[in-house]
C-alpha cells in the first residue's frame, strides 16, 4: 500500500498543478475570444483543480489509523472525496458547458470571435500539459493493474483504489474537451456561425457527464460494501475448506472496507469430535493464516456453525439462492 500510495499522491500533484495552470490560461483565453468552448473548458479545468485538492483530502483522511469510533479504520472516507469528486466535474464542469454551449445555439453567443489564435496556442499548451498528467495517470494504473494481474481495463472497473482512476478519467476527459474545443472554435472561425462554438460546449459537457456517472458509480458500489476480487474469496474459499478441522465452509462473506483492505467473515461448520479449545485455537490459525496469504486481508471473524441449522440455510438461500451443500457462487471452478 505504501508504494501504490506514494504513486498515487504523485499522480494527483501533477494533475493539480497542470490544472492549474491550464485554467488561468483558460480563463484569460475564455475572456478574450468570447469562446463558449473556450469558457466550457475554463470551467472543466477549475473544477478539475478543486478536485485534485479533494482527492489528496481523501488520501491523506483515508490513511488514518483505527480508533474506538472507527475500528475498521477510515479506509472508505477516501471513496467519499472521491465521489465528491464526480458531483464537481458534473455540478462546475458538465451543467456550466451545457449552459454556455445552449446559450450560443439559442443566439445568445458572440457572432464574431475576437483572435482565435489566442484560442489556438491556450489548447495546444493544455494540451500538451494534459498529456503529461495523463501520462502519470496511465502509468500508475498500468502499474497497480499488472501488481494486481488484471488487465489495466478490468482494473478501472474492479479497482478498489480510486483515487489514481480518477486522475485518468479526468485528464482522458480534458485531452477530449480539448480536441472539441479546438473543433468548435476552428468551425466557427471559418464558417462565420457561432453553431459549430456551442455544438462543441454541449459535447463536452456530455464528456464530463459521462466521466462524473462512471466515477460516481464506481465509488457508490465501494460506499455500500462491495465484495473482494472473486480470486481472493477462491483463496480463502480454498483454505479454509483444506483445514483438517473444518468439515465445510458454510458461508463466506467479504467487504472492501479500503484501499487494499478486506474484511473476512465465514461460517464453518468443523468437525463433531473437536472440543471448543481445538476449535478456538484452529479460529486463531486459521485467521492468521489468512492474513500471511493475503496482505489485503485485514479483519478476519470465524464463526463455528451446524451446517444442518434451518434458519442459516434459509439466509444463505435468500443471498445466494444455493443451498448450503453447495460450493457457493465465488467458490474456484
Amino acid at each position: 500500500m505504501g508504494e501504490r500510495g506514494a504513486g498515487s499522491r504523485l499522480t494527483v500533484l501533477l494533475a493539480f498543478l497542470a490544472n492549474l495552470g491550464i485554467a488561468v490560461a483558460k480563463i484569460v483565453a475564455a475572456a478574450v475570444t468570447g469562446s463558449a468552448s473556450m469558457a466550457a473548458e475554463a470551467a472543466h479545468s477549475v473544477a478539475d483543480t478543486f478536485n485534485e485538492v479533494l482527492l489528496m483530502v481523501g488520501l491523506r483522511r483515508s490513511g488514518r489509523p483505527a480508533d474506538r469510533r472507527h475500528p475498521f479504520g477510515y479506509g472508505k472516507e477516501r471513496y467519499i472525496w472521491t465521489l465528491l469528486v464526480a458531483v464537481m466535474i458534473f455540478g462546475m464542469g458538465a451543467l456550466f458547458a451545457f449552459y454556455q454551449g445552449v446559450q450560443t445555439l439559442l443566439g445568445h453567443g458572440a457572432e464574431e470571435e475576437a483572435d482565435p489564435l489566442a484560442a489556438y496556442a491556450v489548447l495546444a499548451v493544455a494540451f500538451a500539459l494534459e498529456a503529461v498528467s495523463w501520462s502519470q495517470a496511465v502509468r500508475q494504473v498500468r502499474a497497480a493493474a499488472r501488481e494486481d494481474g488484471l488487465s489495466w481495463r478490468r482494473y478501472v472497473r474492479a479497482t478498489d483504489e480510486p483515487t489514481s482512476v480518477s486522475v485518468l478519467l479526468e485528464d482522458s476527459a480534458a485531452l477530449v474537451g480539448v480536441l472539441l474545443a479546438a473543433s468548435g472554435i476552428a468551425l466557427h472561425h471559418l464558417t462565420g456561425s457561432p453553431v459549430w462554438d456551442g455544438v462543441g460546449s454541449v459535447l463536452i459537457g456530455v464528456v464530463l457527464t459521462a466521466v462524473a456517472l462512471s466515477l460516481g458509480r464506481l465509488n457508490l458500489n465501494l460506499l455500500i460494501g462491495q465484495q473482494a476480487d472473486p480470486r481472493l474469496i477462491g483463496f480463502v474459499r480454498a483454505h479454509l475448506a483444506a483445514a483438517p478441522e473444518v468439515e465445510w465452509v458454510v458461508d463466506l462473506l467479504t467487504m472492501t472496507v479500503g484501499a487494499g483492505r478486506v474484511l473476512v467473515c465465514a461460517r464453518l461448520d468443523f468437525h463433531d469430535d473437536l472440543a471448543s479449545a481445538d476449535i478456538e485455537r484452529a479460529c486463531v490459525r486459521l485467521a492468521e493464516e489468512l492474513r500471511r496469504g493475503r496482505a489485503e486481508i485485514d479483519e478476519v471473524f470465524l464463526e463455528p456453525v451446524p451446517r444442518d441449522d434451518p434458519d442459516l440455510r434459509r439466509q444463505v438461500i435468500a443471498r445466494y439462492g444455493l443451498s448450503l451443500d453447495s460450493p457457493g457462487p465465488d467458490a474456484p471452478a
